[in-house]
C-alpha cells in the first residue's frame, strides 16, 4: 500500500516534516553529570569544574615559557602521564600533566576506551570561528586558560544554514540562528563533552559550537580528547 507521505510527493504535495529531534544540555558542578552524555535527549554535558589555585598557577607557567605550543598524541591512561610530561617537556608542571591523564582516565573509562586522542594548543587566534558540528562521536574540550567554547542550544539552529548552507555569509548574518542572545559559552575549567553527529541516533543533532574570538594580546590553553581505535 502507497503510503500518505508518498501519495503526497507523487501529486505534487510535499511530504509532511519529520517530527525534529529534541537536545538539551546537562551542567553541573560534580563530575558525576558527564554519564548524562549517555541520554539520548543531551547533547552537551558541562561539568562546572573550579580549577585549583596550584592549577592556575601551573597553566600561567606554561604559557609564560611557551609562546606558541601544539601537539597531538595517541595515549591511554596507563601512559597518558609519562607521555605528558615528556611532550610538555621542561617547562611542563606536574600539576598541570597530571590533571590531563586525569581526564584521559576519566574519558576512556566513561567510553570503555583503551585509547584516546589528544590535542593540546595554545590559540591566539579563534581555530574554528564558523559555527559547525562534529563528525565524530563524542569530544571533550576544556579550556585551562582564556575565553573558552562557544555553542548553540539545538532548539535554536537552523541547521540549513550551517557549512555551505550559509553561502558564505558570517554567522550573524547567515540565518544560523535569530538572536545573538542565543549563544551560549563553556567557562574557564569547564569540562564538557559535545555530542557529535557520528553518535549513534544523533544525526543532524550533534552539538553546533564554535571558537571564540580571541582579543589581541590573549591566549587559550585548549584541550580536546577525541575517541581513537
Amino acid at each position: 500500500m502507497m503510503s500518505a507521505n508518498v501519495a503526497q510527493a507523487i501529486k505534487g504535495n510535499p511530504p509532511a516534516a519529520m517530527p525534529a529531534k529534541f537536545r538539551r544540555a546537562a551542567q553541573s558542578n560534580e563530575p558525576s553529570v558527564l554519564t548524562d552524555i549517555y541520554e539520548e535527549e543531551a547533547n552537551i554535558i558541562i561539568w562546572q569544574r573550579e580549577l585549583s589555585e596550584q592549577l592556575k598557577d601551573s597553566v600561567k607557567a606554561f604559557l609564560a615559557s611557551n609562546q606558541k605550543f601544539q601537539t597531538s598524541m595517541t595515549v591511554t591512561p596507563e601512559n597518558a602521564l609519562a607521555s605528558i610530561r615528556q611532550s610538555l617537556g621542561a617547562h611542563g608542571s606536574s600539576t598541570l600533566s597530571e590533571n590531563i591523564a586525569e581526564l584521559v582516565d576519566m574519558f576512556c573509562y566513561l567510553f570503555g576506551l583503551e585509547r584516546a586522542g589528544l590535542r593540546l594548543t595554545i590559540l591566539d587566534r579563534a581555530m574554528c570561528p564558523k559555527f559547525h558540528v562534529d563528525k565524530v562521536p563524542c569530544r571533550l574540550v576544556t579550556t585551562y586558560q582564556g575565553i573558552a567554547t562557544e555553542w548553540l542550544p539545538h532548539q535554536e539552529v537552523n541547521r540549513e544554514k550551517l557549512g555551505k548552507g550559509s553561502k558564505g555569509k558570517p554567522d550573524h548574518q547567515s540565518g544560523l540562528f535569530k538572536d545573538e542572545c542565543h549563544i551560549q559559552q563553556l567557562g574557564c575549567g569547564d569540562v564538557a563533552l559535545l555530542k557529535g553527529e557520528s553518535w549513534e541516533g544523533n544525526e543532524d543533532a550533534g552539538l553546533v559550537h564554535r571558537s571564540p574570538a580571541v582579543l589581541t594580546g590573549e591566549r587559550r590553553l585548549l584541550l580536546t580528547l577525541d575517541f581513537s581505535h
